[in-house]
């Protein structure tokens, strides 16, 4: 497996990868309509490109060893949304940790977050905080074993449908 920064090109990809993934984990529970709306707001291949290029968002790609297949991917944003729920002075989000829906457990969400936090440390950065499905036992599982904690209880829209969400913040 490759570790990468994303280029501007990956843009479509990862659109592609952040929408399967979501569906595959999450699309039972919203109607199809706020699912869309989701959708289309977050992983359109134009808003994903232009996170790609702005200095708010930083992605980091999983590929195959042959350079070929999209693994999976995380991005993290800077400043973080979550700041007014710790007193860290630096945090940094995380925002998407996905992998393709049938390599989940493989490691490569591992690698992707031991990536994630080297990077917050490299740049300076105090906390990691992240948001999680209230009712997502096994990624809150995956993070309580990097060192994660709940903080906060927050909001989470998909289209009309609020979720039940978790933030969880890690220390560095």
């Amino acid at each position: 497996m490759i570790l990468r920064p994303a280029t501007l090109e990956d843009g479509p990809a990862l659109a592609t990868l952040g929408r399967e993934s979501f569906r595959a984990a999450f699309e039972h529970l919203y109607r199809p309509q706020d699912l869309e709306a989701f959708l289309t707001q977050t992983y359109a291949p134009d808003a994903v490109t232009s996170e790609i290029a702005d200095d708010h968002h930083i992605h980091c790609l999983a590929e195959a060893d042959d350079g070929g297949r999209l693994l999976g991917f995380v991005k993290m944003r800077v400043p973080s949304p979550y700041g007014e729920h710790s007193d860290a002075a630096n945090p940094i989000a995380l925002g998407q940790l996905y992998t393709q829906p049938d390599l989940t457990g493989q490691g490569i969400g591992a690698a992707l977050m031991d990536w994630a936090i080297g990077e917050a440390v490299a740049r300076g950065h105090d906390a990691i905080q992240l948001s999680v499905w209230s009712e997502n036992f096994g990624a809150q599982r995956f993070y309580r074993r990097r060192g994660f904690a709940k903080i906060a209880d927050i909001d989470f829209w998909v289209g009309q449908h609020r979720d039940d969400e978790f933030l969880f913040e890690r220390r560095l």
